[in-house]
């Protein structure tokens, strides 16, 4: 008997992220998942015996401070309202392509468009995505339906607006889809149509249909509520009369298939892979003569196949696995990891479990040759598709540094970022990247042309923006706020606040005179300051805060007749200035140096000599005082004004 398994049987990327969520959280306290994680009852109920609950929606006000994971069919917005408000913790498993519908419904919506949602309207996505709806969206789920509508229209039984969108359930079956497009646009106008079919899904189908045009019998896997399982079904019964769908290996009668020849295999998005090896095991041991050739209780494997097993030995070059075969499976270094020359044994121990893809049924010596980073490679792509998507942030590892900018590695996928996206402002040297895990978008996919973009830039601007937001909301002027400094210039500089730049004038540095900014501060350090203006985006700081002002109490410090010292420090033609303390500058005029006749302050003092006078007057309010050293020195007498005269005589 042959056997054609079709590849893209079992757990989409959506449903497999959910399901690994769930396992994930089992086990902890207090875990609901909004619905059953998806349509297979071994996997409910699996997850029920570690503790994961069910949440029905009439049980919504009921839960309070639990952990609630929702479903990669997603949600409407009233549910995360309703947890939120209770205070649960919402662990949001929704598909990327379910989440990007539930966006795209939002905005047209919000441009008063009228919605069309083409699914089932009773499914728990298609109900998700009317939850997002802000206005009452039209559900069509067939041919006839869409008839009706169209009819409705023009009769005037219903006013859709100006423009309409149309977005599908993502498993909804592609040919049904555009015809139901095709019925709505050839009456109606303005009609833009998404394509919301997940890419996973229309690959399943054509798939299945083809795959069912082939054989003498067709099998379909999958739960009786799996939406798309029931469409595989559909889809194959047309193609091939002899199609079964089952739901566990007891409900294969292998009785039916004794006279077949060829048997196709496929299943729903929501069956394990577990239960799709167990079938095509089974069907397997229908071919006798294979099985009397190899050992009974080992089945089969083909180049191509994935398969399961579990770690035996580690050498630094390769991986040796049991793979429940006659032969060992044999992971050279080069097909577990694109990184050269790493240590396997640092990396993989004995008794792990692993997935791998047989490349060879036998390597020349007597193994199978098989290859982890190509399982890896194709798991990514899904993700790297669905992250296009979604825009989903992604992180991996920099393992080279370019003259273009960096290589990134994410699960063994090259993902190239071009110098020009890898910050928001421009880095001359890029070496510091080298070996550190980055986040980024991927803004270009095209595998085939090996064109795999990603933009780390996009994300800074992005949380700069949100950072300024924030910062803006919460901060006024006369609010002290703590920074680093970011940049020293000859004017001042510049402190990082988290989300904005506030800038400390070299005027107000210091209540004293601050001669060269980068005297006072340096990269690095942390500043404490008050924010003294806002314009707009422009945030002016200062740190000469109010109960630091050295006039506050200079009429007492600085009372008339007090004697005190200071440094010249700076001229001027009518006198020096003497600095008291920093801030506190008080002019010697003159006529108050000395009682001889002194033309300028240069002839008698430099700036920084030390002079040592008497306070003539103070006004802290206008910030002035008044010195004379005169005051301290001998009246000269009448006798030492007569030998002057005389000599000049």
């Amino acid at each position: 008997m042959e056997i054609l398994l079709a590849k893209s049987a079992g757990f989409c990327f959506g449903v497999q992220r959910a399901v690994d969520t769930a396992y994930k959280h089992a086990d902890e306290k207090n875990v609901y998942t909004y619905g059953q994680i998806i349509h297979n009852e071994e996997v409910v109920g699996d997850l029920a015996k570690h503790g994961v609950k069910i949440l029905e929606d009439d049980e919504l006000d009921q839960i309070k401070d639990s952990k609630v994971i929702i479903r990669s069919h997603g949600a409407e917005k009233r549910v995360y309202d309703i947890l939120e408000k209770n205070g649960n913790e919402i662990i949001d498993a929704t598909c990327p392509f379910v989440k990007k519908i539930h966006n795209i419904v939002m905005d047209e919506c919000g441009k008063g468009h009228t919605v069309i949602i083409i699914g089932d309207g009773k499914h728990p996505e298609v109900k998700g995505i009317m939850g997002w709806c802000m206005s009452e969206p039209v559900v069509i789920g067939t041919e006839e339906e869409a008839e009706k509508f169209v009819q409705s229209c023009l009769n005037g039984e219903y006013k859709p607006s100006e423009n309409i969108s149309i977005v599908s359930q993502t498993t909804f079956n592609y040919r049904k889809f555009h015809n139901v497009v095709d019925i709505i646009r050839n009456k109606l106008y303005n009609v833009t149509a998404y394509k919301t079919i997940c890419n996973a899904t229309s690959v399943r189908q054509r798939e299945a249909q083809e795959i069912a045009s082939k054989v003498d019998a067709m099998i379909v896997i999958g739960g009786r509520n799996s939406s798309n399982t029931q469409k595989l079904y559909e889809i194959s019964k047309k193609e091939c009369e002899n199609t079964y769908y089952i739901q566990t290996l007891v409900d294969l009668d292998l009785t039916t298939f004794e006279s077949v020849s060829r048997v196709g295999i496929t299943a729903g998005a929501s069956t394990p892979n577990k239960l799709i090896k167990e079938v095509h095991g089974r069907m397997d041991e229908m071919n006798f003569a294979e099985l009397l050739e190899n050992d009974e209780s080992r089945g089969s494997i083909k180049t191509g196949e994935i398969v399961e097993g579990r770690v035996i030995d580690v050498k630094p070059d390769e991986i040796i696995v049991d793979i429940s075969y006659k032969s060992d499976g044999v992971i050279p270094r080069n097909e577990y990891t694109n990184t050269p020359n790493a240590d396997l044994t640092e990396l993989v121990h004995v008794g792990d479990a692993i997935t791998a893809k047989v490349v060879k049924t036998n390597d020349g010596e007597g193994s199978v040759l098989l290859s982890y980073k190509r399982v890896a490679a194709e798991k990514a792509n899904e993700k790297l598709e669905a992250a296009l998507e979604s825009g989903e942030i992604l992180t991996g590892k920099v393992v080279q540094v370019v003259s273009g900018g960096l290589n990134v590695m994410y699960d063994e996928t090259r993902v190239f970022i071009p110098a020009s996206l890898v910050s928001d402002t421009y880095e001359k040297n890029l070496d510091k990247y080298l070996d550190q895990d980055v986040e980024f978008i991927l803004t270009e996919y095209q595998p085939k042309k090996r064109r795999i973009i990603g933009n780390r830039k996009q994300i800074i601007v992005a949380r700069k923006a949100e950072a300024a937001k924030e910062l803006f909301d919460r901060i006024e002027v006369g609010m002290t706020v703590e920074g680093v400094v970011k940049n020293v210039t000859s004017f001042g500089a510049f402190i990082d606040l988290g989300g904005a730049d506030g800038l400390l004038h070299i005027s107000e540095m210091s209540w004293g005179r601050v001669e060269d900014p980068k005297s006072v501060l340096k990269v690095g350090d942390k500043v404490k300051a008050f924010i003294k203006n806002i314009d707009g985006e422009k945030i002016a700081l200062s740190l000469k805060f109010d109960d630091t002002n050295p006039w506050l109490n200079a009429d007492e410090k600085y009372a008339p007749g007090t004697v005190v010292t200071g440094k010249v420090a700076r001229m001027a033609d009518f006198g020096a200035f003497i600095e008291l303390e920093p801030g506190v500058d008080a002019l010697l005029h003159v006529s108050q140096i000395s009682y001889d006749h002194v033309n300028k302050p240069e002839d008698v003092y430099k700036v920084g000599d030390v002079v040592e006078a008497e306070v003539v007057e103070c006004n802290a309010a206008d910030k002035k005082i008044s010195l004379s050293v005169k005051s301290l020195l001998p009246v000269p007498s009448e006798s030492d004004y007569d030998d002057d005269a005389e000599s000049e005589e």
